[in-house]
């Protein structure tokens, strides 16, 4: 007897079980069929189990297309500002939460990550990924160039008076004066006032007395002084090489080092585990931001319209660093897809997107690198934190368009010389800049300043730098990650040795207790007398 049971899904499951059940208890040999198509049922188990892999990049993304379509939608309503903070707040307690992260996440994994190295492989990554960071660092400033040169986004026609913003007799930053408050803040002089201020150069109006000659009298004159300040904000630079330093130390320590090694470990597993939870909050916060910040600016399409050259240079130039450059330096080095790598950290990208922070994003960015496309944990731990501050790919890329655009508007002609300087000084200026949101416009007065050419302009994109610098934040972001997997495979032998070297340690050890248990067990040492047919006593 053949049973046809013509449904689908769990109802044709069930009739099946049903039909199967009063075959068995009569005896009856019923064949039961079912003509629901078993390809459909693989198809959508295919498609639900992409959708549960892939639900926050979906909720994320959209997020942001929520947050864009809310603030573009409300601006007509001439929204109060307190309106718009209510909007941006829970954006704000977002920021807050991951801000908080930061700092025991850089420590914790920068400390285990050292100390599972030995000295040698610590200092071979560490060359090999500042190396890496210079020389990607040197083509996003070239390309810049080069695609300033070619689009020309500049023109004086777009020149309009603005009041310049800088206070007049106040002597600006040098780039010298940069790069070396870059090694004051790496060389802290204060491992603790570094979790909460950085220091930095500023040049103040005051006065000096002079004795005139000529005169016999004394005269006062205005003088620009050079003092070394402290400002607010976490010395990360400095945290990072206090623990590369003790971390180093820590792992030449051997067994001695464990319980300290595990506690920081122990502390980094916690740390991603808050993680874990804080990042559902990720769709909600980034429609915030983007809502908050779309409503906040006075006139998007009139910005748009001026700058919109720029904008697209800025733009093209982040696109072709990410899907061309940057996926064939993948391909050569680590020899694998590049776009299967570069879709597994899509996640990151929208998060730093929308924070316009690659420390905001870091703890997003250690999830996917560990559990998304499974880098070695022990090189994501290193290269991510100093990446964070001292890899500004992005930045290098927005320096010199920025600086060719400004001398466009102005009728500056750049030279081979001057193009050049541009190249380099954005390069400098890119390494010492923070991982902090729009840092990259106040390095920008520095390069002007080296390629003679006005900068009170400059002010003109604070307008549209609230969305460049989330574009080129995806730049540093990405650059990070590519940087681990590019160290990772330079790094694949030492990787390998060390773990032998550990392994060995550890079978070692386990000998030396082995022997000395039972050297503890021979005062008792059990004898087994036999008997005859096989029995024991």
């Amino acid at each position: 007897m053949i049973i046809s049971v013509k449904s689908k899904g769990n109802l044709c499951k069930f009739k099946d079980y049903l039909f199967a059940q009063m075959s068995s208890d009569t005896n009856d040999a019923a064949k039961v069929e079912c003509t629901d198509q078993p390809g459909k049922n693989e198809e959508l188990t295919g498609v639900r189990k992409w959708v549960s892999e892939n639900l926050l990049l979906i909720v994320t993304l959209l997020g942001v297309a929520i947050g864009i379509a809310t603030g573009f939608g409300l601006r007509s309503l001439q929204l109060s500002e307190s309106s718009i903070v209510m909007i941006s707040y829970p954006g704000e307690l977002f920021m807050r939460i991951l801000k908080l992260i930061i700092l025991p996440l850089i420590i914790s994994s920068l400390i285990a990550g050292s100390a599972s190295l030995n000295a040698r492989l610590n200092g071979r990554i560490a060359l090999r990924t500042l190396v890496y960071f210079f020389l990607t660092s040197v083509t996003n400033a070239i390309l810049g160039v080069i695609l300033a040169t070619v689009i020309h986004p500049g023109d004086q026609g777009l020149k309009i008076s603005i009041e310049k913003e800088m206070a007049p007799n106040k002597k600006k930053g040098l780039v010298l004066d940069s790069l070396l408050d870059l090694g004051r803040n790496i060389v802290a002089d204060n491992i603790f006032q570094a979790t909460f201020q950085q220091a930095h150069t500023d040049y103040v109006n005051g006065t000096e007395r002079r004795f005139n000659m000529e005169t016999g009298e004394s005269e006062v004159h205005n003088v620009i002084a050079r003092e070394i300040k402290y400002r607010l904000g976490t010395n990360t630079l400095g945290i990072v090489f206090f623990c590369l330093i003790f971390g180093t130390i820590l792992g030449t320590l051997g067994q001695r080092a464990k319980v300290v090694i595990d506690f920081f470990s122990v502390i980094f597993e916690v740390i991603m585990k808050m993680v874990n939870g804080v990042i559902w909050l990720t769709p909600v916060g980034i429609s915030s931001v983007i809502a908050g910040k779309i409503l906040s600016v006075s006139d998007v399409a009139l910005v748009i319209s001026q700058l919109g050259w720029f904008i697209a240079t800025v733009i093209f130039g982040v696109f072709l660093y990410q899907l061309i450059i940057m996926q064939l330096i993948y391909f050569v080095f680590v020899g694998k897809n590049p776009f299967k790598f570069y879709v597994g950290l899509i996640q990151g990208t929208v998060t730093a997107f929308a924070t316009a922070s690659t420390a905001a994003a870091l703890p997003v960015t250690f999830t996917l690198m560990d559990e998304k496309v499974k880098v070695d944990q022990r090189v994501t731990r290193f290269v991510l934190p100093i990446g964070c501050n001292i890899n500004m790919d992005g930045t290098a890329l927005f320096i010199a368009v920025a600086s060719i655009f400004i001398a466009q508007m102005n009728g500056v002609q750049l030279g081979i010389g001057e193009l050049v300087t541009v190249c380099f000084t954005s390069t400098a200026a890119s390494f010492s800049s923070a991982s902090v949101p729009s840092a990259a416009l106040v390095l920008l007065l520095m390069v002007l300043s080296a390629i003679d050419t006005p900068d009170q302009d400059v002010s003109l994109l604070f307008a549209v730098d609230w969305l460049v610098d989330r574009f080129r934040t995806t730049n540093n972001m990405l650059g990070d990650c590519y940087a681990a997997a590019v160290v990772e495979k330079l790094s694949k032998k030492e990787l390998m040795a060390c773990d032998a070297i550990q392994e060995l340690s550890t079978g070692f050890d386990n000998h030396i207790s082995s022997n000395n248990l039972d050297k503890d067990l021979e005062p008792t040492e059990i004898v087994i007398q036999s008997f005859p047919n096989g029995a024991t006593n």
